[in-house]
């Protein structure tokens, strides 16, 4: 499976074409459909942080995905996004798409929005590995398994 050509921004304001711009040989994405996700992503970032610091080739994002809207929502949603994140890294790292979900959601088989997904991407795009919810040990250690 193939991950879809999207584009979107980060909290920086970069534009940002997925998957090619993806900077590691390997990217981790956390996708949320949600604000109540958020616990669920933060679930992840500890692990997802220690395997970047220990394989130089593994980038990890957090990619909100929001249904397309005007630009003035799209602005005020950025913004409050934004003043919640004050970190550099973590604004350069959150990439968020306006975009058809439902369409997304089908490219990508995944059947609703109730949890968040982990999809692991090799440098051509392809979803070599994902999972889906909360981090568990095991799933971590599933993670580890398919980024050595």
């Amino acid at each position: 499976m193939k991950f879809p050509k999207v584009t979107g921004s980060n909290l920086l304001r970069k534009k940002i074409t997925l998957p090619e711009d993806l900077q590691g040989e390997t990217n981790i994405l956390v996708v949320a459909f949600l604000q109540r996700h958020q616990a669920l992503v933060d679930s992840w970032i500890p692990t997802l942080g220690q395997l970047e610091q220990s394989f130089p080739d593994v980038h990890f994002y957090e990619i909100p995905v929001i249904q397309k809207m005007n630009f003035l929502s799209q602005t005020f949603i950025n913004e409050g996004m934004r003043a919640g994140i004050p970190n550099h890294n973590t604004r350069a790292k959150t990439i968020t798409l306006y975009i058809d979900k439902e369409l997304f959601r089908e490219s990508l088989g995944i059947p609703d929005e109730k949890t968040i997904w982990l999809l692991v991407l090799d440098r051509q795009g392809n979803v070599i590995w994902r999972t889906e919810g909360a981090f568990t040990a095991e799933k971590g250690d599933a993670l580890l398994k398919v980024i050595q």
